[in-house]
């Protein structure tokens, strides 16, 4: 009986170290990543909830930001897992900035309505700060894969959605958002319904377009099995049809972030998003 149960102890252990996420393309490069300062912007159900900042070599101020939001169903994940995208845009003479926020939890009492609130304190906090960080208020463009993605998306469509912290009535517009394989659609056909319950649709993009949303690029693919693909088509083509400029790009047979998994989609995606921030005059354009 006692090997039995060791033996069983011993599969179990290895199917579990098995099941373990082995670290992708995005998350190597994270690793020899580090920020060159975290700020604390909210303190919310005892925790501080910062920002991981990375500065450009040179700043001629104010420049623009680039603020980067973790996916994991709002229930997992970290600042770090967005380190790649922070500094690649530090490098081309922008602040970078990965998102720390709370994380959805039944437990402690944390919704997704609070992670919403979170992101939106964030955009409140950078421009109460611009001058200190050396930035443009009017020109902070903000991403986020997967529920990251849909947080990004917040920060532009659900006004209402707001904290007592921080000055509420200042009201902070993205100048882009470039959106990773989002959570783009909270219904029972797409994402995190269960999650946010029977106020799903309070909280769903693309049930809540309008006219006046700020240039969206979407990253999404085909074979993506947990933020369905017909969202995001959905969400590209209201955003086309109220008047918004916005564009889908598909990776066909893509599946849950494929581009983080693969250091070419990955410079892929990136060379993409620098070419659609130097259209809207966000991103310098290199000299030749």
């Amino acid at each position: 009986m006692n090997r039995l149960l060791v033996l069983l102890i011993t599969l179990a252990c290895a199917l579990s170290a098995a099941a373990q996420k082995k670290p992708d393309a995005v998350d190597e490069m994270a690793a020899l990543l580090k920020p060159d300062r975290v700020e604390v912007y909210k303190e919310a159900g005892g925790r501080r909830l910062e920002m991981h900042i990375f500065e450009p070599e040179k700043k001629s101020v104010p420049v623009p930001c680039y603020l980067v939001i973790h996916g994991g169903g709002w229930a997992g994940g970290e600042p770090k897992r967005m380190y790649p995208f922070a500094a690649h845009y530090a490098r081309q003479g922008m602040v970078g900035v990965s998102l720390q926020y709370r994380l959805y939890n039944t437990k402690t009492g944390v919704s997704v309505f609070d992670c919403v609130k979170d992101a939106r304190s964030a955009m409140r906090w950078l421009a109460a700060h611009s001058d200190g960080l050396g930035i443009d208020p009017k020109k902070i463009i903000v991403s986020g894969g997967s529920a990251g993605g849909h947080l990004a998306a917040s920060t532009a469509l659900f006004d209402q959605v707001n904290d007592e912290t921080g000055d509420a009535a200042l009201t902070v517009t993205p100048a882009a958002l470039i959106l990773l394989f989002p959570v783009i659609d909270t219904s029972a056909e797409g994402y995190g319904n269960a999650r946010i319950g029977e106020r799903w649709r309070e909280l769903s993009p693309a049930h809540n377009v309008r006219p006046g949303l700020p240039p969206t690029l979407t990253f999404h693919g085909t074979g993506d099995t947990v933020t369905p693909y017909a969202g995001a088509r959905a969400f590209h083509e209201a955003m086309l049809e109220k008047g918004n400029r916005s564009m889908l790009i598909t990776h066909e047979g893509g599946r849950h972030g494929y581009l983080m998994s693969d250091s070419k989609l990955f410079a892929d995606t990136m060379a993409k998003s620098d070419a659609f921030l130097r259209e809207l005059g966000l991103l310098p354009v290199p000299a030749k």
